[in-house]
């Protein structure tokens, strides 16, 4: 598909859809298809999916970048409502395409055919009402998060405000800054656990509607999971726990003794470099100047820089950290245009170089494979799609020292690295979380921190939270937005981390040539599985026995030489 000019970001608008016009676009689409046109009714399906999830995504890009308007809250709630709408007319037609598969195949191929196939069993009417409410306790939770005014330093912060003193040299600051931070969670405690709880029931009832005896196959099949299940998930996770853990605990235990703490505490653990975490190189105008001409020197005779300009000269981009704006960062993107848009909260510490090239990765995918059909084939799979964001994270290595401060481009590289390396145990604990919270629905919320206690010494031993008492009680995940929101969309991070760093080491040795085949992953969206993409970019599977230890002991060498 071909797409006209990009609009600028503040003309961007699309038809408003209603249950009416739903039903009349796929009347129409079984209209063609009653009449023989089969090519016609999947060209007329792909226009109405691109269409509605292009005026979706902006309602809701536009709910977090201000969770506070009432009138994009009403929007908001009317995407909710219509959404499931639109999946029963899209999982019927899904249901009559696929009882002519071989006609189906041959115009959208065998793995689209196979995806839809997942999705025909993640939809009934019956759950329609349970959908809606979903979509509402999660809209509940990022704006419980980003109402956070959090007295601090003479003034108000949000979460992400708080992040600068986090990392902070002196040490009394950072044990006051997560006080503070945990403090927010404690008073919204019971709020958080009875939401929680309510998705947790919500998911289970909808998985047993639909046939479940829990909700992890309905979840995988939600996340569209083809090529690997529960039982390759939890191998990995526990290669993590033997191989990685004991390295991070080990690189923590150094920098205790560097630093002079004695003991590393929980709220020494965001500090990584001895001489400070290297900050931003200057303000958002100067980052922003620094990478366009960064891009460019990363691909100087392809396409990256001239795509980054264009983002920034129709403002698809808001990065700036501002109250009442949800957290964390994201891409999302508006497939009738294909253009994409970051969203980003910047706090001035080096988290802010690491979120804009991630999702910097993600926009830079869904631009390449803009014009892929259908639509299905824009996106990859999770944890597919994040080999693009932490794959760039590691790409720009070479050039990252225009984003820095001063001097602090091989500090930042170090840094990175072991906060990367740091992360996998977190994202396997979040992860095997969530499937023991799944497997055992009616566990009471005093239960449901016990275990992330008991998983939380499994893959991070060394975390000790002293006189936090609410996060020592069991309570960290509540600070976890895909644990309420994106049910087991977690560990496609530690997957994709996997081969993002396989990409890092190739492109020590050839920086050009694994720019290359990183732009070709990026080209193929999902076209292909997860296990499919990584063979044809020659990156081997997480899942093969040895690929993550002979990773992890490639950066030891790095760090340690």
């Amino acid at each position: 598909m071909k797409h006209d000019a990009i609009p600028p970001f503040e003309d961007l608008k699309f038809p408003r859809p209603t249950r009416e016009s739903l039903a009349g676009d796929y009347a129409t689409i079984n209209a063609l298809l009653d009449q023989g046109d089969h090519t016609g009714a999947l060209d007329a399906f792909d226009d109405v999916r691109r269409r509605f999830d292009s005026w979706a995504a902006l309602v809701h890009l536009q709910f977090s970048r201000n969770t506070a308007d009432e009138a994009v809250v009403a929007e908001r709630d009317h995407a909710d409502t219509l959404s499931p709408v639109a999946t029963e007319h899209e999982v019927a037609l899904k249901r009559r395409l696929l009882a002519e598969r071989s006609k189906l195949e041959a115009v959208v191929g065998p793995y689209i055919a196979q995806l839809w196939d997942a999705d025909i069993t993640t939809f009934d009417p019956r759950i329609v009402k349970d959908l809606e409410e979903e979509a509402r306790l999660s809209a509940e939770y990022t704006a419980l998060l980003a109402s956070a005014k959090i007295p601090f330093d003479g003034g108000e912060l949000n979460l992400s405000g708080l992040a600068p003193y986090q990392q902070s040299l002196d040490r009394e600051v950072r044990h006051a800054a997560e006080k503070a931070r945990w403090a927010f969670f404690e008073k919204h405690g019971p709020k958080l656990d009875d939401l929680f709880d309510r998705l947790v029931k919500l998911r289970t009832g909808m998985a047993k509607t639909l046939g479940f005896s829990t909700y992890t196959p309905l979840g995988y099949r939600r996340m569209r999971r083809t090529d690997y299940g529960p039982a390759e998930v939890a191998s990995f996770r526990d290669r993590i726990a033997l191989r990685v853990t004991p390295l991070v605990q080990s690189l923590l235990s150094h920098r205790a003794l560097e630093m002079g703490w004695g003991k590393a505490m929980a709220w020494d653990e965001a500090l990584i470099d001895p001489a400070g975490n290297p900050a931003p190189a200057g303000d958002y105008d100067l980052l922003i100047r620094r990478a366009q001409d960064m891009f460019d020197a990363l691909d100087p005779e392809g396409d990256m820089g001239r795509f980054f300009a264009q983002m920034v000269g129709e403002n698809y981009l808001d990065l700036k950290n501002r109250e009442s704006k949800a957290g964390g960062g994201f891409c999302t993107s508006f497939p009738t245009i294909g253009m994409p848009y970051i969203f980003a909260n910047f706090n001035g510490t080096h988290g802010d170089i690491g979120v804009f090239t991630h999702e910097m990765g993600h926009a830079f995918q869904n631009w390449k494979s803009r014009d892929l059909s259908p639509m299905d084939a824009l996106w990859p799979t999770m944890e597919a799609a994040e080999i693009h964001s932490m794959g760039l994270e590691f790409l720009t290595w070479p050039q990252i020292d225009r984003l820095v401060e001063e001097g602090g481009g091989d500090r930042y590289r170090r840094m990175h690295l072991i906060d990367s390396l740091s992360f996998l145990p977190y994202g396997a604990c979040v992860d095997h979380f969530q499937h023991e919270v799944y497997a055992r629905p009616d566990m009471t919320p005093q239960e449901r921190h016990a275990t992330w206690q008991r998983l939380e010494r499994r893959y991070m031993p060394w975390r000790d939270w002293g006189d936090l008492s609410y996060p020592a009680n069991g309570c960290r995940w509540q600070a976890q937005m895909h644990v309420y929101r994106s049910p087991f969309y977690y560990i496609d991070y530690t997957l994709a981390l996997t081969c993002a760093m396989q990409l890092w080491l190739r492109s020590r040795a050839d920086a050009p040539g694994t720019m290359a085949i990183y732009k070709e992953l990026c080209a193929a969206g999902g076209s292909k599985p997860f296990t499919a993409l990584l063979k044809d970019a020659g990156l081997v599977s997480p899942f093969q026995d040895g690929v993550l230890a002979e990773v992890v002991l490639e950066a030891e060498h790095v760090l340690f030489g």
